[in-house]
């Protein structure tokens, strides 16, 4: 069964970074591109980065772009969010989700077929 699980969430002051988890399995990370959403209480769902399978190709959502970090490991079957200069603003539930085939990725939920259950990140000003 195909299935992400994120972890790495918690609590920070502002100005801090977090590093987020995905661990995929059930699947070859290999064929797949993986995007980073998140949402905030009585907010929308917006994408935040994705990277296709190659890892060749990277989107930053434009208020996360010089903070944000996205990777990739397919040999651990990880793909890591690193969030540095977190603000307020970024609090929200963090999901990952994946694509196949990878070979492009869109920070549009649309096409993603695999979802993680979310992992909460909460900035504290």
């Amino acid at each position: 069964q195909a299935q992400l699980v994120e972890s790495g969430g918690g609590l920070v002051q502002a100005g801090g970074s977090l590093r987020l988890s995905c661990v995929v399995s059930g699947f070859t990370l290999d064929y797949a591109a993986i995007g980073w959403f998140r949402q905030a209480p009585g907010k929308e769902r917006e994408g935040v980065s994705c990277i296709t399978n190659s890892g060749l190709s990277i989107v930053y959502e434009d208020s996360v772009k010089g903070r944000f970090i996205i990777s990739r490991d397919n040999a651990k079957n990880t793909v890591y969010l690193q969030m540095n200069s977190l603000k307020p603003g970024d609090t929200a539930t963090y999901y990952c989700a994946a694509v196949i085939p990878g070979r492009y990725c869109s920070v549009y939920a649309d096409g993603y077929g695999i979802w993680g259950q979310g992992i909460q990140v909460t900035v504290s000003s």
